[in-house]
């Protein structure tokens, strides 16, 4: 059996972007293993979610775990930064956020934990950290290094089929829910000067056409949902993600996509079991 290893930014993220992906690998009797890059301090709680002086932290924390245990995920690690808040915000500059720290470092910090597990694939962010968010990118930036660093097969990039969204949130509005439109940036304050290597304005995921392989989560789509229920600080009933009929729901996150830049000539058995390249969906169309 292999060994998936997904860094993400947040928890909650672990769910949206690859709750199905890392339930799959666990079914099929894989190592699963989570990595944080921060704890989602900045996070803004669902109102009345927090008990009397509850701290955001340790229950987002204790959200993650939830998360992970409905996921089958075997191992749960922080690298121990600080959330970075959103782009154009003064966070950004914090000195103990992910976002100021050096590449090169937390990279190697990475790589001890990818050292421990020689991971077969290495779950990351798209280039732009799926919508901007300068803790995704980081993510990108760092998990990208630590498996150049060890060596790890392969990395798939995890990001939206920005094509296959927006076909949905129009069938949802249609239905008289209120969702965001991905179609439209998402923009900083005006007048906001952006981050270093992030644009003020950014739109959400990739084209279809830049995507190379999709996990199919339908099986899974009912776990997928209830870690996302898992985050309830951050994803209450109101939620548009939450309000979401079923069969849009499965049509939205049923398959997870992912960008991977190379593909080894003997592939590990995990990828080739849990990832199928989109030009073989392509053919079946």
């Amino acid at each position: 059996m292999g060994t998936l290893v997904s860094f993400h930014a947040h928890p909650d993220d672990e769910s949206i972007a690859t709750g199905g992906t890392l339930a799959c690998a666990a079914d099929a009797g894989h190592r699963t293993v989570l990595v944080f890059a921060t704890r989602g301090e900045l996070g803004e709680p669902v109102p009345g979610v927090l008990a009397d002086g509850e701290q955001l932290t340790l229950r987002r924390t204790a959200e993650c775990y939830e998360s992970a245990r409905v996921l089958g995920v075997d191992r749960v690690e922080f690298l121990g930064y600080t959330d970075s808040g959103m782009i154009g915000e003064d966070t950004n500059d914090a000195p103990w956020c992910f976002w100021q720290a050096d590449v090169e470092h937390a990279a190697r910090r990475l790589a001890t934990i990818l050292e421990e597990e020689r991971p077969d694939v290495l779950t990351v962010y798209d280039d732009n950290g799926g919508y901007g968010h300068p803790d995704h990118i980081q993510v990108h930036r760092v998990g990208c290094r630590a498996a150049e660093l060890v060596g790890t097969p392969v990395v798939a990039q995890g990001t939206m089929n920005r094509d296959l969204i927006a076909r949905a949130m129009a069938m949802a509005k249609e239905l008289g829910l209120d969702v965001p439109d991905p179609t439209e940036a998402d923009t900083a304050p005006e007048g906001t000067p952006a981050s270093e290597g992030v644009t003020a304005a950014v739109t959400f995921g990739k084209p279809e056409s830049e995507l190379t392989h999709v996990v199919d989560t339908a099986a899974v789509t009912a776990r997928k949902r209830a870690s996302m229920r898992s985050h309830a600080s951050q994803i209450g009933p109101d939620h548009f993600m939450a309000q979401m009929p079923d069969d849009i729901f499965s049509f939205v996150f049923g398959p997870e996509w992912y960008l991977v830049e190379s593909v080894p000539d003997h592939p590990p058995a995990l990828f080739v079991e849990l990832f199928t390249p989109k030009a073989a969906l392509d053919a079946e169309a």
